[in-house]
């Protein structure tokens, strides 16, 4: 064996070494592949993850962005509403009892009070009786007004402010309206003066339909008055 082939061999590494080599590499690699739970971590999808991440929070960012001035307008139209209810204290009374706290018995529609009798008495009785209330028996303008009444009586008798007492066959409302252009709502056959017994006084009966009886018969009574001014200012301003 010649010098250089000593030094060839010197210099190659020794088959074992390679061998142990290649098995510890390996064995390092198959420990990390283990602890990375049997798969290469380089390759989960996290970008996606994060990409719908950022989209979401993007969203949210957005909505906030647009919700928030209307949240503060809402907001500021709820104060100036409480500002004003503040100035006039009659405005909270109004929500709750339109006709007045102390008269919880009226009822309102149409910027009128309404107040439906308990006690059933005669037509003049029931005339002075909404008189001494600053008020007076019913006058029915229009159809609006029936229906309202009509829901009211429940197909009770009560008198309305309505007669021929001077003048048969003249009728005239108490406040003076002109009952000739005016609105009617008279039962088929009314009036009719029923077996010549002066009927003289109107009431609404059956169906809310007016019928002529005599002013001293027994009946309930709605007598009405102009909305409160204090409610009617509170009214307008909302």
């Amino acid at each position: 064996m010649t010098i250089g082939s000593v030094l060839l061999r010197s210099r190659e590494k020794p088959s074992w070494l390679t061998d142990a080599w290649g098995k510890g590499s390996k064995g390092a690699f198959s420990k990390l592949q283990r602890s990375s739970g049997g798969r290469n971590f380089l390759q989960r999808p996290f970008f996606p993850i994060y990409v719908l991440l950022g989209v979401s929070f993007l969203l949210i960012a957005i909505c906030f962005m647009v919700a928030l001035p209307k949240v503060a307008a809402v907001s500021s139209e709820i104060s100036k509403i409480h500002a004003e209810l503040a100035k006039q204290p009659s405005g909270h009374d109004f929500y709750l009892f339109p006709c007045g706290p102390d008269t919880r018995q009226w009822e309102y529609f149409n910027k009128k009070c309404y107040y439906f009798s308990l006690k059933e008495m005669t037509w003049n009785e029931a005339k002075a009786q909404c008189e001494k209330q600053t008020s007076q028996l019913v006058v029915i303008n229009d159809l609006a007004e029936q229906n309202f009444l009509m829901s009211r009586t429940h197909n009770e008798a009560y008198w309305i402010g309505l007669n021929d007492i001077r003048t048969e066959g003249t009728w005239q409302w108490v406040d003076g309206s002109n009952y000739i252009t005016g609105f009617t709502y008279w039962k088929q056959g009314e009036p009719n003066n029923y077996q010549n017994h002066n009927e003289d006084c109107v009431q609404v009966r059956t169906k809310g339909e007016w019928n002529d009886n005599t002013c001293s018969s027994m009946c309930f009574y709605i007598c009405e008055k102009p909305l409160p001014s204090t409610a009617m200012a509170a009214s307008k301003k909302t």
